[in-house]
């Protein structure tokens, strides 16, 4: 009896485990099998993503300015790399075995038989070399890929920016899963902030493959292939004649030069010196070029447009004559004593010269520094505060580029702060006056400041890109940025203007770059540097009824704002007004012989 009872158990045991299998059986034939066909197909189908050209970058008259050019990319198939030919593949591809063998372990494919992308633009003769030993390389292969090209005769480094290949920390910081291991991003400038408009939209190219790996042809004979989306174009407002010359100028140089539209705020020309070769990073970068440029003492991969920090010195006085206008110090035809210096409590300011009795047209035609002493004693620190917050000091600009700075604006919260609460004395005021002192601004903010006074108070968002265009339909966007009126009286304007006019055409500090063919304002200025020779500014506009151009000139180390950024804004503004008629052959000469 109990052994009766013993079989039934494993009866019904057996029966429970069939009945479950069976039932399982058919839940995956009638119910799973579309799902199951694709985990399969996952198995045997060979994913090829097809990675669309970056947009291309153009200047205002649709001249090309970053291009992209065909290259060839060595990939390797992890499952079914034969690990004997390391070393042969290793010398022809010029990489250490174990970076290799690192690599492909970390790959990170969808599945065993897609490719990892190893090395960038290679030789023609090291493609030759596979496609003629293709047989015995299993899984090493080649595919063309689309790398940046600059084929003009400039640079360009900070504005147009570059793309590499992304990083493992970049990775895992992504959101979403658009990028894998051995995608090129945007990593610096225009390349970084459109990142999302310029890569397009990857393709995918599904073949299918035996057991060994071994293609055997397109699945659904490319039905189920995903074509790619190029990326838009961006149309830029630069000049590329005046980015050309901009550049010559500062050849061999430190500094920095921005021009923008004042109308618009469309950047004409942007050069930040020293520079770097962006065609470096068209491959993937060798780690010893990148920290060579990283430990460079002279800084090429900072960007002086907007990131430095220095003080204006004089170029500062503007700002200075219409707050003191606005706040009711002075008016457009008051005066204010210069006699040469100014004493306050135990110490003495320095002036140029003595002027007398000046008004504030006269006192920004000269540069007396005695007027914008007392202004600054005058004004206060909480209106110097706010009316530099007013004209954009403190604060980013907001132009189309990573990593701006905002510079300094001293407040009596970080007077305070730094010196401790009514411990800092009037004698601070004195200095920065003059633009002198705990002051920091960087010539994107100048450019802005000085195109918003040029255009009697509207002050526009400074920006590179003023279009973008989609190449799948050919259509464009027009790119939104703001703008805001600094409303001060139409007078204060006036006088400020005709002070710059005065600077170049009358008897100020820039008379030698005086045009007769066009009106060109500015004003110089000269940085006072503790650790070396001083830094010369320009800001300035043209032509002055009507300004199509406003501009700005920093030359670290180059002494008096007259003797080297003057020449240079002044050349690059007549160089923008007049056309192709304009002699550059001769301003380089008047430049370099400005420099000594």
């Amino acid at each position: 009896m109990e052994q009766d009872k013993k079989k039934y158990l494993i009866f019904v045991l057996c029966s429970v485990i069939f009945f479950l299998l069976g039932a399982r059986l058919a839940y995956l034939q009638l119910f799973s099998s579309e799902e199951l066909s694709k985990e399969s197909d996952k198995n045997s189908v060979k994913t090829i993503t097809i990675t669309p050209p970056r947009g291309l970058m153009y200047d205002r008259n649709g001249k090309v300015l970053v291009d992209n050019k065909p290259s060839y990319t060595v990939t390797i198939t992890p499952s079914m790399f034969d690990t004997s030919k390391l070393q042969e593949i290793s010398s022809l591809l010029e990489i250490h075995p174990d970076t290799l063998i690192k690599e492909l372990k970390s790959y990170k494919g969808t599945n065993r038989f897609n490719p990892a992308k190893v090395k960038r633009d290679v030789s023609f003769k090291v493609v030759s070399y596979l496609a003629e030993n293709k047989d015995h390389l299993s899984g090493v292969d080649y595919q063309i890929d689309a790398i940046r090209f600059y084929p003009n005769n400039f640079r360009g480094s900070h504005a147009f920016g570059y793309a590499s290949e992304i990083s493992s920390k970049q990775l895992e910081k992504q959101i979403g899963d658009y990028y894998k291991q051995g995608d090129i991003v945007g990593s610096s400038g225009l390349e970084a902030n459109y990142e999302n408009y310029l890569r397009g939209v990857k393709g995918y190219k599904f073949i299918t493959v035996d057991v060994k790996g071994r293609e055997i042809g397109g699945l659904n004979d490319g039905m189920n292939d995903i074509p790619p989306v190029n990326g838009s174009d961006l149309i830029l407002g630069i000049d590329i004649k005046l980015q050309e010359f901009a550049e010559k100028l500062f050849d061999g140089k430190k500094g920095a030069v921005i021009a923008i539209e004042p109308e618009t705020g469309e950047v004409l020309c942007f050069v930040s010196k020293p520079d770097f070769d962006l065609s470096l990073f068209s491959g993937k970068t060798d780690p010893k070029v990148f920290s060579a440029l990283l430990n460079d003492p002279e800084k090429p991969l900072f960007n002086r447009v907007i990131q430095t920090k220095y003080p204006p010195g004089s170029t500062w006085k503007m700002m200075m004559s219409l707050a003191a206008l606005d706040a009711g110090l002075i008016t457009t035809t008051s005066t204010i004593a210069c006699p040469g210096s100014f004493t306050y409590g135990n110490r003495s300011f320095e002036d140029h010269g003595a002027y007398g009795n000046i008004n504030v047209m006269r006192a920004i035609e000269v540069s007396a520094n005695v007027f914008y002493y007392k202004l600054g004693l005058m004004l206060g620190i909480d209106n110097y505060y706010k009316y530099g917050k007013m004209l954009g000091f403190g604060q980013k600009t907001g132009i189309d580029l990573p990593n701006e700075t905002s510079g300094l604006l001293p407040s009596r919260q970080y007077l305070d702060k730094r010196y401790g609460e009514n411990k800092w004395t009037q004698g601070f005021l004195v200095s920065l006056g003059i633009g002198q002192g705990e002051l920091g601004v960087s010539p994107v903010q100048m450019a802005a400041y000085t195109a918003a006074i040029a255009m009697n108070g509207l002050y526009c968002q400074p920006h590179l890109v003023s279009k973008i265009r989609n190449t799948a339909d050919n259509t464009e966007e027009i790119v939104k940025y703001e703008q805001r009126r600094i409303d001060l009286p139409q007078k204060y304007y006036d006088a400020v203007k005709k002070g710059m006019y005065l600077v170049v055409n009358g008897n100020g500090t820039a008379k030698s770059i005086m045009s007769s063919d066009i009106e060109l304002c500015g004003k110089t200025g000269t940085a006072q540097n503790s650790s070396g020779k001083n830094h010369s500014w320009f800001v300035g506009f043209a032509p002055y009824e009507n300004p199509k151009i406003a501009i700005c000139v920093l030359g670290e180390n180059e002494g008096w704002g007259a003797s080297f950024a003057a020449p240079v804004a002044g050349a690059l503004m007549l160089k923008y007004l007049s056309g192709d008629n304009y002699n550059t052959d001769g301003e380089i000469k008047i430049v370099e012989n400005a420099r000594d």
